[in-house]
């Protein structure tokens, strides 16, 4: 019995916790304020490791790699204008997809409805480039205002650039340190999430009834589909024009993209993805600059869950969010979610801080976090598949690019 429980792991324990929940909230409706309280308090350790992760991720994804970038100017600037392009495609595309199929409609979040189920207020373009400029960090940090959060974060890299020496190796190594602590608190918070995870599902199915499930299944399908109609209308154009043998591309990625899919982690599949790139004719200069680059600015497959998966949450806490909300909300998306592709539920702690942000009810955001596992393993998929193009387009440009001559895996 003891080797059965060992070889559950933290993903199996949370869909148990979600069928537990849904029995329980429909044969114990009277328990919901139990259930409540002990998924607020998972929440509240969400949002309570929300600013140190965004801070120190973006310092080390920008200042981090200045050296790099001197070294490889030319090359830094081609990759990441590649990288801002493509991932407002995956934004647009997101955007578009939960506009249309709109999975969030009908789900019900009571306890939200008195307070938060009225639009948020109307505000001036003024007003809103105004905001993102903050008065104090910490007055920032205690609202949990991301896009403040960034905007200072953004300056502090930018300032960390500047310095020589032991001062600037000495707050790189700090911001460093400072993520991968957080990683692994966030890993501590997340051995809580059976239990939050379970108590949001009882205490929503005890109000909305198993409805709920529909629309899970509709966000699922929803992100499913439109990243099969991203990487057809942008990943096979880009792989047409800049003339890369399709099949031979196709068969390069295959096996990295089964890990991703498998294991729903781009670290797994990383060195086997290199690899491929090399024996696919991608130098070893280019893959090891731009692999790694792309996994902090080019995340297609977790931008375009983001920007459905925002949506989605504002359409279950009944807010009909203007053109305007919704495209400063994308452009807050795609700041805080560079350099966070190592996290474990990464793009679910993004998602809570933005929610947060923008006024926005986080309880639907624990639902998501339920079927959080089928998500991330297409988006992690398409992160990957991005980056190992991204590679091979870097390569053509740089005019290095040899299919019919790959270099040597190890020198001889």
């Amino acid at each position: 019995m003891r080797n059965l429980f060992k070889k559950i792991t933290l993903t199996h324990w949370i869909f148990i916790a979600m069928g537990l929940g849904i029995l329980l909230g429909t044969i114990f409706p009277e328990a919901a304020p139990i259930f409540h309280v002990i998924s607020n308090l998972f929440l509240r350790m969400i949002k309570c490791i929300i600013v140190p992760i965004i801070f120190g991720t973006l310092v080390v994804g920008i200042a981090g790699h200045a050296q790099d970038m001197k070294q490889i100017g030319r090359l830094a600037f081609k990759s990441l204008l590649y990288f801002e392009i493509v991932t407002t495609f995956a934004l647009i595309f997101g955007l578009v997809a939960v506009n249309v199929f709109k999975p969030g409609v009908g789900v019900i979040l009571k306890d939200v409805a008195s307070t938060a189920m009225t639009a948020p207020p109307k505000i001036s373009a003024a007003e809103v480039i105004e905001h993102i400029v903050p008065k104090s960090f910490f007055e920032a940090a205690a609202n949990n205002d991301v896009l403040q959060i960034v905007f200072f974060s953004v300056l502090f890299a930018l300032a960390l650039i500047q310095l020589q020496g032991k001062h600037r190796t000495t707050m790189v190594d700090f911001c460093e340190s400072l993520s991968e602590t957080m990683f692994k608190f966030t890993g501590l918070i997340m051995k809580f999430a059976p239990l939050g995870i379970g108590a949001s599902m009882a205490y929503t199915v005890s109000h909305s009834g198993l409805g709920i499930l529909v629309n899970l299944g509709k966000l699922v399908l929803t992100l499913y589909g439109t990243l099969a109609l991203f990487v057809v209308m942008i990943f096979i154009p880009i792989i047409w024009f800049m003339k890369i043998p399709m099949k031979a591309f196709w068969r390069a990625v295959r096996q990295p993209a089964a890990i991703a899919f498998s294991t729903t982690s781009s670290d797994a599949a990383l060195p086997d993805a290199i690899k491929s790139m090399i024996q696919f004719g991608v130098p070893k200069r280019i893959v090891s600059f731009v692999m790694p680059l792309g996994y902090s600015f080019n995340l297609d497959g977790t931008t375009l869950h983001l920007a459905l998966a925002s949506v989605f949450c504002a359409q279950a806490a009944g807010l009909d969010l203007s053109l305007q909300q919704q495209l400063m909300m994308m452009l807050s998306l795609m700041l805080t979610s560079k350099g966070v592709a190592a996290m474990p539920r990464a793009s679910f702690v993004i998602l809570s801080g933005t929610l947060v942000t923008f006024g926005i009810p986080i309880e639907a955001a624990v639902l998501i976090l339920g079927v959080d596992e089928l998500l991330d393993a297409a988006r992690t998929t398409v992160n990957l598949i991005g980056n190992c193009l991204a590679s091979v387009v870097m390569a053509r440009l740089e005019n290095d690019f040899h299919p019919e001559a790959p270099e040597p895996l190890f020198e001889t």
